[in-house]
Order: C-alpha cells, then structure tokens, then sequence
C-alpha cells in the first residue's frame, strides 16, 4: 500500500456500519481531481472512531482532506471505459468546518 494524502470534496454522506464481529467503521466518497483535468473517486473507510464522527459531521460538497494507506483500482463504467480509483483507509481527516464552528463557539 501506499500512504498518500487525498484532498478533495465529499461525495454523498458518510456512513457508519457495524462489522460481524461488532466493530464501528465509517464509509465515504471522495471526488478529487487528477493531472488530466479528471476526476478521481476515491473510496474511504476509517476505523477510527474521531475521523469517522468527522466525516459523518460533513455535508455533501464539503472540502476535506484526508492521509492514510491507497490502494490504486481501475473500475469500468457503463459504455466499457476503464476508469482509475483509489480505496483508502483513512487514519486522519481534516476539514476547515469543525475549525471554524469551534472559533465560533470561542467567539461567544
């Protein structure tokens, strides 16, 4: 694997899950953008349970940033193209909306 930092924006909500062996994880999609002027999707998974509430705070559109371990994938769409994608497991999320309603709350 490798370990990279993806930025881009959210695609759809994030969404939490239960494993079989009763363990929380969190799910999301990423649009980020590549040297073509392509759009790239990245699939997140996160186990941690800080960057998951992070991700689940967010709304759709939303900017974020994201580290963890890649996975390079190639999916193939409708008309037969072979598209790249990325699957990562995220450790770490950044966002300026947490940041900025925390200043607010300070403010007060």
């Amino acid at each position: 694997m490798i370990e990279g930092l993806v930025a881009g924006t959210l695609v759809g909500l994030a969404e939490q899950r239960q494993g079989k062996n009763g363990s929380s994880y969190t799910l999301a999609k990423v649009k980020a953008g590549s040297a073509e002027d392509e759009n790239l999707i990245v699939n997140v998974i996160t186990f941690s349970r800080e960057t998951g509430a992070t991700l689940m705070a967010l709304n759709e559109g939303d900017a974020v940033a994201l580290t963890g371990a890649l996975t390079p994938k190639v999916w193939t769409d409708k008309q037969g193209n072979t598209r790249p994608a990325l699957d990562m497991i995220a450790s770490q999320v950044l966002t300026v909306y947490p940041t900025l309603q925390v200043r607010a709350e300070a403010d007060r």
